[in-house]
């Protein structure tokens, strides 16, 4: 972090704070302190803005209530922050490598982009993904 502006630090322990106390707590509430209520979704699977994604966490929370997101990377570039993530369903799920790349403005998450890979069994790559 020493190399971030303060803003992008802030940025970073924001972005943090949501995976803690949203995704992998699975709470649906708790978005709203974190994310724009009009923000901007590039996820295919998700609507436009807050409800949509609190519709969709609920849902994961009562299908895959062990659902976690374990961060492996994260990065930090102006106003955007990128996240290297092992996300599974249930603790032995192979599950996927995901990468989201969250906007920031005012102090809130206002746009998100991800891209989603499984995470395979058997690979002629001898690295894994993480």
């Amino acid at each position: 972090m020493e190399t971030w502006t303060e803003q992008e630090q802030a940025n970073v322990r924001h972005v943090r704070a949501m995976f803690d106390q949203v995704l992998n707590a699975l709470d649906a509430e708790a978005a709203h302190e974190f994310i724009d209520r009009e923000y901007i979704q590039h996820n295919q699977a998700v609507g436009q803005g807050l409800e949509p994604l609190q519709a969709l966490l609920r849902r994961i929370r009562s299908e895959t209530p062990q659902a976690v997101h374990d961060i492996k990377r994260i990065f930090a570039d102006a106003d955007h922050v990128i996240v290297h993530c092992h996300v599974r369903r249930w603790p032995q799920d192979r599950g996927w490598a995901v990468v989201d790349i969250f906007r920031l403005s005012g102090g809130m998450i206002v746009e998100h982009w991800d891209v989603v890979q499984d995470v395979p069994e058997d690979s002629p790559n001898p690295l894994g993904p993480f």
